[in-house]
């Protein structure tokens, strides 16, 4: 079995981590660390696992676990591991956003892999730590990377998503506020989202640097799941789109081409990411959508962990969706 620990375990992803971990067949939690629960029950925190799980929130973990999932706040992982050690053979997942780029993947010695089994399976499954990708930039890299492996981004490329409500994360602002999002729908960080950096260094790895990336992140009247869109000039039919985009995810179990268009029921509560190709008059629209707190967190988490310790990358995945 592999030995885990969850640092942070009382937001939205360290909660849903506690639930994949809890029911995948080849993991034992270990230990879930928090600075304010201590000595507190998982189940107060999150009641749907009354009757699943007898452990109690720790202040102090344990350094010989195989794997850590950091769940904390941007820019505290890096703190977290000057206060605390583990065996120098534990792995270490990282959630947040503090090693995703290649001039911070480094952390006293800790090499960090970006964690896209989509584009660095190899690599994944030979590295110590992994920096986890953000939720919107799992689901344009999705929508991008074919185009890009094959330097077909020779114009600017325009993308809107939206995110549900949960990828604000658990702490109550005034933008996640039941009375300000119920019945709205919103705009914010136009063009400068903190999440081009690690999408632009994806893209650029496959040769000459893209051109623009134009994005339009928006908040959305829902609590998860991400639904965006890009569209880019493109010269080919749409027959060759789909052959690309076909051969390029062969072998990833959990992005799949839909002929429908697709909505968001189809994902959420899955670690799946569905894309949707249409050209119309040079212009090639790709639609990518997945759950993110899953396919854009957690459940990308444990996509890695299994890559790590060589174990199929489905397992402890196979989730339903909720359809309607």
């Amino acid at each position: 079995m592999i030995r885990a620990g969850i640092i942070g375990g009382s937001g939205y992803t360290g909660g849903e981590l506690i639930r994949l971990l809890l029911n995948h067949t080849e993991v034992r939690l270990d230990f879930v660390f928090s600075r304010t629960r201590n000595g507190e029950s998982l189940h107060t925190t999150f009641p749907d696992l009354t009757g699943q799980t007898t452990l109690v929130y720790t202040n102090r973990p344990e350094p010989d676990v195989d794997v850590v999932f950091l769940c904390l706040g941007h820019g505290n992982s890096g703190r977290f591991m000057e206060e605390w050690s583990f065996n120098p053979e534990t792995r270490i997942i990282d959630l947040s956003n503090e090693f995703r780029l290649s001039e911070t993947s480094d952390f006293k010695g800790k090499a960090f892999v970006y964690g896209l089994p989509e584009r660095n399976a190899d690599r994944i499954s030979r590295a110590r730590n992994i920096a986890n990708p953000g939720c919107f930039a799992t689901a344009i890299e999705l929508a991008l990377l074919p185009l890009a492996q094959e330097q077909l981004l020779t114009q600017a490329v325009h993308i809107n998503a939206v995110t549900g409500s949960t990828g604000a994360g658990a702490g109550l602002s005034e933008t996640s506020h039941f009375s300000w999002r119920n019945n709205n729908f919103s705009l914010y960080k136009p063009f400068i989202h903190q999440h081009l950096a690690e999408i632009r260094e994806t893209l650029d790895g496959f040769g000459p640097p893209v051109p623009e990336l134009f994005f339009l992140p928006h908040r959305g009247d829902f609590p998860r799941g991400i639904f965006a869109t890009a569209y880019v000039a493109y010269e080919g039919t749409i027959q060759e789109a789909r052959d690309l985009y076909a051969s390029y995810y062969r072998e990833a179990p959990f992005t799949l081409l839909t002929e429908a268009v697709p909505n968001l029921k189809q994902v959420v509560n899955t670690n799946s990411a569905h894309l949707h190709l249409h050209k119309h008059n040079g212009v090639l629209l790709i639609t990518s959508i997945l759950d993110n707190l899953l396919k854009g967190a957690s459940g990308q988490a444990v996509e890695n962990m299994n890559l790590m310790f060589g174990i199929p990358r489905d397992t402890g995945l196979k989730l339903k969706a909720i359809g309607f």
